[in-house]
C-alpha cells in the first residue's frame, strides 16, 4: 500500500486557513506531501482503490517495478498517486508521486475572513434576538443561568503530564517552515529544535523546493521569524536538517525519546501546521509499529523514500510534515511524515485530510540520520549489496536477476554475496521482522546502521535457509 507525503501550499499567512471553495467531487486519492510541506506513503499491502480519495500521504494499490536493496536510488514510483490528494486511483502504488497544488495567491484569505465575519454577525443577530425573547418571557421568573467566578478560572492548574502541560512545553520549540523555490513555488511544513546551535529537524520533502537556491524561513509560535539554510537532506530517509541564521541564544531542544520502546496503545501528541494552521496540537495513540511506508516528493526526478513507521491515529494533515510526534511525557518518538487518505481536500485546496492513519519516522532512526547530516552534510545508508524486486507481493523480497542499469543483482564482494545470497532467492525475514516485499526489506535495512550484523532468512528451491550478514554502507543519495 502506498501513502502520501502531506504538504501544504505556502499560504499568505501560516496561521490563516485558505479561502473556502465548493468541495470538488471525490476523486481517486493521491498523496500530498513535499512540494507543499508534505508527509509520506505506505507499504506493499494490496487493496482495492476506494471510491473517493484524499491526501496527506497515500492510498492506492502498489505497482510492481524493479527494486533496489540498499542500492540507491530505488526506481521511481510506478504510478503517480500523490498529488490528487487521494488514496490513489487504479495504478497508484508504492511511492506514488505527489503533485504540488498550485500556490495560493497572497492575500487570498480575505474572503474567508469576510465569510466568517458575516456568519458570525448572522449567528450573533439570531442569538441576540432569541436571547431577548427568552429574557422577556422569563423576566418575571428571574435568570436561570449560573456563571463561574473569575477566581475559579484563574486557579485552574495543569500538571506537566497532561496534554495541555506537554503542549505548552513543546510548542515553543517547534517551528513552521516555509520553503520557496527560485520560481516562487513552495510549501509549508513543520520542524522542531534539535540542539542549541540552531539546528532544526524536519522532512526532506518539506525543504525540497529550497534545495537549489531557494528561500527558507522558520517561524516560532511567538511570531519570531528566522531565515534558514539547509545543512543536509536525505531523500531515502525523508529527513532533513536546516539551521537558523542568527539563531537566538535561548533555544530549548525537545527531548528525544526511545522509539524502540514505544508500545501499541501508548498516547501520542502531534504538533504541526495542517493546511497552514500553525501550532496545531492533536492527540491519539500508537496504532501500530513497523509499518512499511514508501513515498516520494513528486518531483520529476523523484526517488522513493522508505521507512518502517510508527502508525498513529492523531490527526495529521498536509503541513504537519516534519513536526514532532510526542509521547505522553513530551519526548519526541517520531517525525510525522505521511498519511493515508480517502477523500478530496477541503477549503478548495484539492488536498485530502486525515482519516486517522498517520505515519511517523521513528526518532531513533531520524536521530542517527540528523547527526550524520550535521556532521558531514550527507546521509549514510545501510545496504546489503543486492537488488530486490519492488513488485507488490506478500511472499517476500526476491533478489532480481539483474540490477539497475544492467549491473549485477548481487554485488561482487558485497554483504549479500559474502553471505551466499544469489539472484532468485526470496528474503522472508530480516532478524525477527517478517519481510513481505522489497519495500518492506528496504525500510527494515534502513533502520540499521552500517556494520550491524543481522540474520537473514530466505527461500531457495522451496527450502528455507538462514545466514548472518554484516551490513555495508553507501554515502549520499546519488
Amino acid at each position: 500500500m502506498s501513502t502520501e507525503n502531506e504538504g501544504n501550499a505556502v499560504p499568505p499567512a501560516p496561521s490563516a486557513p485558505p479561502v473556502p471553495m465548493a468541495s470538488p467531487a471525490a476523486s481517486p486519492q493521491g498523496p500530498a506531501p513535499e512540494g507543499n510541506a508534505p508527509t509520506a506513503p505506505l507499504p506493499p499491502v494490496p487493496h482495492e482503490a476506494p471510491a473517493a480519495s484524499a491526501a496527506a500521504d497515500h492510498g492506492p494499490a502498489y505497482q510492481p517495478g524493479p527494486a533496489p536493496d540498499g542500492s540507491w536510488p530505488p526506481p521511481p514510483p510506478a504510478t503517480p498517486a500523490y498529488a490528487d490528494g487521494g488514496s490513489g486511483g487504479a495504478g497508484a502504488g508504492w511511492g506514488s508521486t505527489y503533485q504540488q497544488p498550485a500556490p495560493k495567491p497572497r492575500g487570498g484569505r480575505g474572503g474567508l475572513v469576510a465569510a466568517v465575519l458575516v456568519a458570525a454577525l448572522v449567528a450573533g443577530g439570531l442569538g441576540s434576538g432569541l436571547g431577548y425573547t427568552l429574557a422577556k418571557d422569563r423576566d418575571d421568573r428571574g435568570s436561570t443561568t449560573v456563571s463561574a467566578s473569575d477566581g475559579g478560572v484563574t486557579q485552574v492548574k495543569r500538571a506537566p503530564g497532561t496534554i495541555a502541560g506537554v503542549a505548552s512545553k513543546a510548542l515553543p520549540s517547534t517551528v513552521t517552515i516555509e520553503a520557496e523555490s527560485t520560481n516562487g513555488e513552495g510549501g509549508t511544513g513543520t520542524g522542531f529544535v534539535f540542539d542549541t546551535q540552531g539546528h532544526i529537524v524536519t522532512n526532506n520533502h518539506v525543504v525540497a523546493d529550497a534545495v537549489d537556491g531557494g528561500k527558507l524561513t522558520a517561524t516560532f509560535p511567538n511570531g519570531k521569524k528566522y531565515d534558514a539554510e539547509i545543512v543536509g537532506h536525505a531523500r531515502g530517509y525523508d529527513v532533513a536538517v536546516i539551521k537558523l541564521k542568527n539563531a537566538p541564544s535561548d533555544l530549548k531542544p525537545l527531548a528525544l525519546g526511545d522509539s524502540d520502546k514505544v508500545a501499541v496503545g501508548d498516547e501520542t501528541i502531534a504538533i504541526g501546521a495542517p493546511f497552514g494552521l500553525s501550532n496545531t496540537v492533536t492527540t491519539g495513540i500508537i496504532s501500530a509499529k513497523n509499518r512499511p511506508v514508501a513515498s516520494s516528493d513528486g518531483s520529476s526526478n523523484s526517488k522513493a523514500s522508505y521507512m518502517s513507521a510508527l502508525q498513529t491515529d492523531a490527526s495529521i494533515n498536509p503541513g504537519n510534515s516534519g513536526g514532532p510526534l510526542l509521547d505522553a511525557s513530551g519526548a519526541v518518538i517520531g517525525i510525522n511524515s505521511a498519511i493515508q487518505s480517502t477523500g478530496s481536500g477541503g477549503f478548495g485546496t484539492g488536498q485530502s485530510g486525515s482519516i486517522g492513519l498517520g505515519f511517523a519516522i521513528p526518532i531513533n532512526q531520524a536521530k542517527y540520520v540528523a547527526q550524520q547530516l550535521i556532521k558531514t552534510g550527507k546521509p549514510v545508508y545501510a545496504r546489503i549489496g543486492a537488488s530486490v524486486s519492488l513488485t507488490d507481493s506478500s511472499d517476500g523480497a526476491q533478489i532480481t536477476d539483474q540490477g539497475t542499469g544492467g549491473s549485477a543483482a548481487v554485488e561482487t564482494g558485497g554483504p549479500a554475496d559474502k553471505a551466499g545470497l544469489k539472484p532468485g532467492d526470496v528474503i522472508t525475514k530480516f532478524d525477527d521482522h517478517v519481510i513481505d516485499s522489497g519495500p518492506t526489506l528496504i525500510g527494515e535495512i534502513w533502520t540499521h546502521k552500517p556494520g550491524d550484523k543481522v540474520t537473514v532468512t530466505y527461500k531457495r528451491g522451496g527450502q528455507d535457509h538462514t545466514v548472518e550478514l554484516t551490513l555495508g554502507s553507501r554515502v549520499g543519495d546519488n
